[in-house]
């Protein structure tokens, strides 16, 4: 049985494609702190063994056919700057949860947004999604404005829906639906 070759996905300005072990160190260095992931669902990182971790399950997630998860890399310095991709993959019904975060450093300069567009339009065509949710909580507003801009709509407030460090906490669900997009 042939091993499935991992998707690279090129952009204007950067290059979206698997990550390595190699690129723990850099994803710890920003899942460590604490404006990463205050909105993500999870603590920050105390050791660089968590991020070789979570690279192993999108690895696995991979292998799989669960979830994809690429590293998003800027072409021309070759910087690693963050990671996008789906998880909650669910083929029977065409729908997947997208999921996504930029190191601090490299915010408000497009390539959130270059990435969403390129991974969504991937999404539609390859991966056959019908529909692409996103779970953002409501004072994310700078996540909840890429998202409109790429053409996700807003479906509604999920009260309690994600449970971190012993706190609970309201997410928006927003989607993307082919048909629609296809209608406009």
């Amino acid at each position: 049985m042939s091993e499935k070759i991992f998707p690279v996905l090129e952009t204007s300005r950067l290059q979206l494609r698997e990550i390595h072990s190699g690129d723990a160190e850099v994803i710890y260095s920003y899942f460590s702190n604490p404006r990463v992931v205050e909105y993500y669902g999870m603590l920050p990182m105390k050791e660089v063994e968590e991020a070789t971790s979570l690279v192993e399950i999108f690895q696995k997630g991979f292998k799989s056919g669960t979830s994809i998860r690429w590293g998003i890399v800027i072409s021309e310095s070759d910087q690693f700057i963050g990671t996008i991709g789906y998880h909650n993959w669910n083929k029977t019904h065409h729908r997947a949860e997208i999921g996504y975060e930029i190191h601090p450093k490299y915010r408000r300069k497009g390539y959130a947004i270059e990435a969403l567009e390129a991974v969504s339009e991937y999404g539609f065509e390859q991966l056959h999604l019908h529909r692409i949710g996103a779970l953002v909580r409501p004072e994310n507003l700078p996540s909840q404005q890429l998202l409109e801009k790429q053409g996700f709509e807003n479906e509604g407030l999920l009260k309690d829906y994600q449970h971190v460090a012993g706190h609970y906490y309201n997410l928006t669900m927003f989607s993307k639906v082919k048909s629609i997009q296809l209608a406009k």
